[in-house]
């Protein structure tokens, strides 16, 4: 494990946002979904998530999730993703990193 400095985390966009459109991707290799996040003052986002095994596209509406909005975005497929949506791997799938209690959308985390 390499040890980072705060100024390096500090570079990293990590803010709280809601999710609002979630569609499939039958396109993608690996079976995901599209996914709209509104960000708040930093604007809405989709991007492509391989969470399908673990939540239906309804149960994922109005989710307030956390994303890390300043990567290059990337083509994945004919679908442009434009942020990173946070989560843990297991042996049953993805999941998404959830915030406990709500908080304003474009909330950066601390």
């Amino acid at each position: 494990m390499d040890i980072i400095e705060w100024t390096d985390f500090e570079k990293v966009v990590m803010v709280a946002g809601t999710i609002i459109k979630v569609e499939e991707f039958p396109e993608a290799r690996k079976p995901a979904y599209k996914v709209w996040v509104d960000f708040g003052a930093y604007g809405e986002r989709k991007t492509s998530a391989q969470i399908v095994s673990l939540y239906t596209k309804e149960e994922l509406i109005g989710k307030q999730i956390i994303g890390i909005i300043n990567f290059p975005e990337k083509q994945i497929g004919p679908f442009r993703s434009q942020f990173l949506l946070t989560g843990f791997e297991t042996d049953q799938g993805i999941v998404i990193s959830t915030i406990e209690r709500q908080v304003p959308n474009g909330t950066r985390i601390s």
